[in-house]
């Protein structure tokens, strides 16, 4: 009985981590207005919308923003066992993920979408895709592979590293099992995700912000792998808002570069792994 009440006493951890009032401020103060500091041209949604989100700079902190509101959250099934269960329905699902030669350093063959809460960004093929596609490498941005990102959903927070790049023009991914964690078991699959644009994916560049061999990768759940992020992800997180961060983003785009909509995901880009 005292282990059975253990094990549901941490399940309960990452199901019960509050926004903070720093963060909800964050929220709050940018969902009904436009980015004021764009770092790429505007992409879609996936859901073959118009071309309307934009990663932006902001508060020393680099988030996806909408027209109106923030981003989706799409299903990103690729990497390990992405056949298996609710991502068997996956009809772009690849068997790698984007870092998968960066991860294996940790012991552990790929991320795993069941159980690594990972998240999408960047966006690699827009250049091939024609109408002045330009792609973004969020490591332009001091973004770094397997680093902390706060994602914002359904009035929770939950922690994920970056894991996978879009291979089209497509923004809001993230792992299957952040997908759970914010929407609840059962809730999305490798062919049905969150459409609202309510859910808001915070990047932060450096070093420290990068997942390393504190992080318990061998993890058999989304829980643990979840919580064992919230060292670096609480550290980070407080940075947000505050007057003395350096804002070191400037505006790179031409506002008139946007692709075309309705593009699905495409190939990964596996030399990204390269540019660190």
């Amino acid at each position: 009985m005292l282990l059975q009440a253990t094990v549901l006493f941490l399940a309960s951890l990452a199901t019960a981590r509050n926004v903070p009032s720093n963060v909800q401020q964050f929220y709050d103060d940018h969902i009904n207005r436009g980015c004021s500091n764009p770092l790429s041209i505007k992409y879609g949604d996936g859901q073959g919308s118009d071309s309307n989100t934009v990663y932006c700079g902001d508060s020393n902190v680099v988030f996806l923003k909408g027209d109106k509101g923030y981003a989706d959250m799409d299903i990103d099934c690729d990497g390990a066992n992405n056949g298996e269960g609710r991502c068997s329905n996956d009809p772009s699902g690849q068997g790698q993920t984007a870092f998968k030669d960066t991860v294996k350093k940790y012991g552990i063959s790929d991320l795993d979408s069941h159980i690594h809460t990972f998240v999408v960004l960047g966006n690699d093929n827009s250049r091939e895709e024609g109408n002045g596609g330009q792609a973004y490498d969020p490591q332009d941005d001091n973004i770094k592979p397997l680093s902390v990102v706060a994602v914002v959903c359904d009035g929770k927070m939950f922690y994920g590293v970056w894991g996978d790049v879009n291979g089209g023009i497509s923004t809001g991914e993230a792992s299957l099992s952040m997908g759970e964690l914010c929407f609840g078991k059962g809730s999305v699959s490798g062919d049905n995700g969150h459409g609202e644009k309510d859910v808001l994916y915070i990047a932060f560049p450096g070093d420290d912000a990068v997942a390393g061999s504190s992080v318990n990768w061998k993890a058999k759940s989304a829980t643990e792998f979840e919580n064992s992020l919230a060292s670096i992800g609480d550290r980070l997180v407080k940075k947000i808002g505050d007057s003395n961060a350096v804002k070191t983003f400037t505006t790179k785009i031409k506002a008139s570069a946007t692709p075309a909509a309705g593009h699905k995901k495409g190939t990964k880009h596996q030399s990204w792994e390269d540019e660190e």
